[in-house]
């Protein structure tokens, strides 16, 4: 059996993650201190005991779905499961600065740091709006392209996330994301679903956040990751740290090849993957990409036993 393990992206929040782990785990804990040190509020009570809207806004989401995840790492490893257990890592858009972490290459201080620097810009590129992304169920992802071509009418309109063979997101101008949702629809899609989010994520209209993420990414140590990381853009394997540093630039406006990246970890061998963090959304979309392959969820405790058990 060979294993990924993949980190989630915004959307898997929720208040109290992580919470069960840190109290059973002293290392667990830790990183949750080293994020609330790093970022200079304890932005651990806010995950524990604050409310969902204050803890969805971008800037919080994104390094604290990382804590998460790292804390539900450091559980493992508390156990005798390490990140050599795993053959690759990989996330889904902030979830790639979660698998970089878990593989040693950033220091979770500068993930946490790093993440609320992401999540901030990536708020402020484009106004409060202006901009949308909208699920498109039923098209693949070429289907997709040509009804964000169709739509964009000289607009911004792409193809941000290739989720699964049944969704694919599209990111961009609100006028133009809407026009896509309808043209999607006449087309034959199941369903156009506008998402509940602040900003058009992965889309050109983010090329603001990108330019900030790239003076950002320049100031901080980067290593080899302990195993090679699936990265989002390419779909395939880098371990070289200016790579790495380049493509998460690059991550901010391009598009999250995610279907193509697990079909390239099981290509290269992987059965099994393992969710490391909040919700199950990934699992739910491996089993779309590919039903031979199993999936596990890690966050918290009695699932922690359950992967020492099987």
């Amino acid at each position: 059996m060979t294993i990924a393990f993949v980190f989630p992206g915004q959307g898997a929040q929720t208040i109290g993650m992580g919470h069960a782990l840190a109290e059973a785990y002293p290392a667990a804990k830790a990183v949750f201190d080293e994020v609330d040190a790093a970022l200079g509020e304890s932005l651990s009570q806010l995950i524990w005991e604050g409310d969902i809207e204050t803890l969805t806004l971008t800037q919080n989401a994104q390094p604290a779905l990382m804590a998460a995840s790292l804390a539900a790492m450091r559980a493992l490893e508390a156990e005798g499961v390490g990140i050599d257990k795993a053959s690759f890592v990989a996330g889904h858009s902030l979830g790639e600065y979660s698998a970089l972490a878990a593989a040693g290459a950033i220091s979770v201080g500068d993930t946490a740091r790093l993440l609320r620097a992401r999540g901030q810009a990536m708020q402020s590129a484009v106004p409060v709006g202006e901009g949308a992304m909208a699920a498109i169920l039923g098209l693949d992802l070429e289907a997709v392209r040509a009804v964000a071509d169709e739509a964009a009418q000289g607009d911004v309109c792409q193809a941000a996330n290739d989720n699964d063979p049944t969704q694919v997101v599209v990111s961009g101008a609100k006028a133009a994301v809407e026009r896509a949702a309808e043209i999607a629809k006449e087309k034959g899609a199941k369903r156009a679903v506008m998402l509940p989010v602040s900003a058009p994520f992965h889309c050109a209209l983010m090329q603001p956040a990108a330019d900030v993420m790239a003076e950002a990414l320049a100031g901080v140590d980067i290593k080899s990751p302990a195993v090679p990381l699936i990265a989002n853009v390419r779909a395939d394997a880098v371990t070289d740290p200016d790579e790495i540093r380049q493509l998460l630039v690059e991550q901010v406006t391009g598009s999250v090849r995610w279907r193509e990246s697990v079909q390239a970890m099981a290509a290269k061998g992987v059965t099994e993957f393992w969710e490391i963090g909040a919700g199950k959304a990934l699992s739910g979309m491996i089993r779309k990409i590919d039903r031979s392959l199993a999936s596990k969820q890690v966050g918290t405790p009695e699932s922690v036993a359950a992967i020492l058990g099987a």
